[in-house]
């Protein structure tokens, strides 16, 4: 079998070293080196950048924990200064080495790279321009298309990378704006605010609805929104960005109902959209949505039969772990290997706020709004013994059960790690697992997934009653 894959990030990579150990022969095209947005602009940087807000955090808290500083009395934080341009250079550095691992990784098992831009021109053909103007033919048994988004844009919000910014334009600056004003609060723009908080700009946010992060857990974005008002984040809830413009080098933020808020700098953050637009796709009969998003079935594949699509081209859920089973899955099913669709009511996601929210399958909100019958069990951070010796009581556990049967449907985290304590939650959900058989699963005490555990047992009782052991 012959390969070509179009996109190097998550769906595509993945895509490749699958493909790669099955022997099939790969050839993956990529406009700007393995890793794509996802390790170059979006997840890779923004987590590096989240890491130095994280290192701020840690001195603030270190007097209450008993480490003094030399010259400071009692429980007085030093003052301490932000060297953006070093913080930015490690974003940039990481992000290379990353995507230069994964080009090492994907050669290593047997797969070409070849850099350039791609068109779709057949069934099974790709059309490859590049760098230097040379024109290279492609034939593939099948073609998988792995070319991610891009940040939405708005006609009345052009942005000049220097005042008025995209996501990935936040990497220019090299001095912490004065006064950040986030036009979107879902999950970018609250990462960006917590580490330009954290640096010690004044943040606020432009909220189209009655709170931040409308699309999660409403407790967990209640959490969220309590710990960024305590740090100073100031926010204007229910109004809607009409127009953005640069007024001498200050920006300027024009509200549907005529308001103005101005700051040093605005960041757009209005979601992804997906980048389907020259690759031909639509000569081909390929199916795309309204939204330009490609149209694709459980295994991945289009509604042409040698061309599978994986990652935020699809719009499914735009997340870089969904990017990277999509593509597993098509290439599992494109040769020959036994393989079930994607389990959405399974796939676990983070937002890496401070606290982090980490969430997998079902939530509260969709069972509500859908009239699925769950059990709900939250148990506060507040208690655990972890929590207390670290400082960080912010958050909680929260379990889904199906009544009954007390399977486990869904949960949340909100926690410094909650990234990684969603683990067992999620191996519950995909393996379809009681509450009280995750309550019998031995956690180390004293340890923050000890309150999954107890919040599990709690559920288990409720649900299965004396059933339960």
């Amino acid at each position: 079998m012959r390969v070509v894959i179009v996109g190097g990030g998550p769906g595509g990579y993945e895509a490749a070293l699958v493909a790669a150990e099955l022997g099939a022969e790969v050839t993956v095209v990529s406009a700007e080196g393995l890793g794509g947005a996802c390790v170059l602009w979006d997840c890779v940087p923004s987590k590096t950048l989240l890491s130095s807000a994280q290192a701020f955090n840690t001195l603030e808290t270190a007097p209450s924990l008993g480490v003094h500083f030399e010259g400071m009395v009692g429980l007085e934080v030093p003052r301490y200064e932000v060297d953006l341009p070093t913080i930015m250079a490690r974003v940039h550095n990481l992000a290379l080495a990353q995507s230069e691992d994964i080009s090492k990784q994907v050669l290593a098992d047997g797969a070409r790279v070849v850099l350039g831009r791609a068109r779709v021109v057949g069934p099974h053909t790709v059309e490859v321009r590049q760098a230097d103007g040379a024109v290279e033919r492609l034939e593939g048994d099948a073609i998988l298309v792995a070319t991610g988004s891009a940040p939405r844009r708005m006609d009345t919000a052009p942005t000049d990378g220097e005042v008025i910014l995209s996501s990935q334009d936040v990497y220019k600056l090299r001095k912490v704006p004065e006064h950040l004003v986030v036009v979107g609060a879902g999950a970018t723009g609250a990462e960006y605010a917590t580490a330009f908080l954290r640096f010690g700009a004044q943040v606020t946010f432009v909220v189209s609805r009655d709170r931040i992060l409308p699309t999660e857990d409403h407790d967990a974005a209640m959490v969220i929104e309590d710990v960024f008002e305590r740090r100073g984040l100031r926010s204007l809830k229910n109004a809607r960005a009409a127009k953005v413009e640069r007024v001498g080098d200050r920006g300027v933020v024009h509200l549907e109902d005529g308001r103005t808020l101005e700051g040093s700098h605005v960041l757009l953050t209005i979601g992804q959209v997906p980048r389907t637009s020259g690759l031909g796709l639509e000569e081909l009969g390929i199916r795309t949505d309204e939204h330009g998003a490609v149209v694709v079935d459980g295994v991945s594949r289009t509604s042409v039969p040698s061309i599978y699509a994986a990652g935020d081209v699809t719009a499914k859920l735009m997340l870089a772990s969904v990017a990277a089973m999509q593509g597993r899955i098509a290439m599992w099913h494109l040769l020959g290997q036994a393989v079930s669709p994607l389990r959405w009511d399974a796939v676990a996601a983070t937002i890496f706020t401070d606290p982090q929210i980490a969430t997998v399958g079902l939530s509260e909100q969709r069972a509500a709004e859908t009239g699925i019958e769950v059990e709900v069990e939250t148990l506060p951070l507040a208690g655990n013994s972890r929590a207390k010796m670290s400082n960080r009581p912010d958050g909680f556990v929260k379990l889904l059960a199906r009544p009954g049967s007390g399977t486990i449907c869904g949960g949340a985290v909100v926690a410094g790690y909650a990234s990684d304590l969603i683990a067992p939650i999620s191996e519950a959900c995909f393996n379809r697992l009681t509450a009280s058989q995750l309550s019998q699963v031995f956690q180390t005490y004293p340890s923050f997934a000890g309150s999954i555990q107890e919040c599990a047992r709690r559920l288990a009782v409720r649900v299965q009653g004396s059933y339960r052991y």
